[in-house]
């Protein structure tokens, strides 16, 4: 498998994609046309606008970007497809859309067998064993919540640290992500913003600049620096 998970798709004060463009020009190397799952958007943007910002942040590494509402059989164009992007957006909607339009197995199978895979943020999130770390508000109810499962552990896109002068008194992501372990038992990656991770065949690493924060079930949350392989 070859794929990049990211934590998001922008950087604040960066153009969509940015940060991530020379890492893509090395992953998408010879690939003239991609795949975009744009399903994960609620509202606001349509399927051919946001797959319109799709196409121009990939305009300089790879010339054609297909929405795959576009196309006339969703399943046989993401089972021929060389590479495939699955936006950001809500998780729960984009969970949703793929079981019930019958593409999440699909989706894994042409990953499998060698489809070149970009996720940022809810398209991250369904690389992990289940979408259950998600942030995203329950907007619509999935008729399940597994995903594809290309990792051994669950995610948590767009991480953020408690911020000590705060006077919000709310729970932290920390909290949030060590309540989900007291009922599952997955390993939790806490992904900053402009950290992804990279599978290269049978090798999974963290990149970017900022160390990951881990969560293993009943052992204390520690950081993993960049550069490091992800071995649970």
């Amino acid at each position: 498998m070859q794929a990049i998970i990211a934590s998001t798709s922008t950087l604040h004060g960066s153009h969509y994609l940015e940060y991530l463009l020379p890492s893509l020009k090395l992953h998408f190397k010879d690939i003239n046309e991609i795949l975009f799952i744009p399903f994960a958007r609620p509202g606001g943007m349509s399927h051919q606008d946001y797959t319109k910002l799709a196409a121009a942040g990939l305009k300089s590494c790879i010339p054609n970007v297909v929405g795959i509402h576009e196309t006339e059989d969703m399943q046989q164009s993401i089972l021929e497809a060389k590479a495939i992007f699955v936006g950001g957006g809500n998780t729960f909607l984009l969970v949703k859309q793929l079981h019930e339009l019958n593409l999440m197995s699909a989706l894994k199978t042409s990953i499998r067998k060698g489809a070149k895979y970009l996720g940022t943020s809810a398209g991250s999130n369904i690389c992990g064993k289940s979408m259950q770390t998600t942030n995203d508000m329950p907007i619509v109810q999935p008729p399940s919540y597994e995903t594809l499962g290309l990792l051994n552990f669950n995610i948590n896109p767009h991480y953020l640290d408690v911020d000590s002068t705060s006077k919000h008194k709310g729970e932290s992501r920390e909290t949030r992500i060590k309540e989900f372990q007291v009922f599952n038992t997955e390993v939790v990656v806490g992904l900053r913003e402009g950290s992804w991770i990279k599978i290269n065949n049978s090798e999974i690493s963290l990149e970017g600049t900022l160390p990951a924060v881990i969560f293993e079930p009943n052992k204390q949350v520690y950081e993993l620096k960049s550069g490091s392989f992800l071995k649970f």
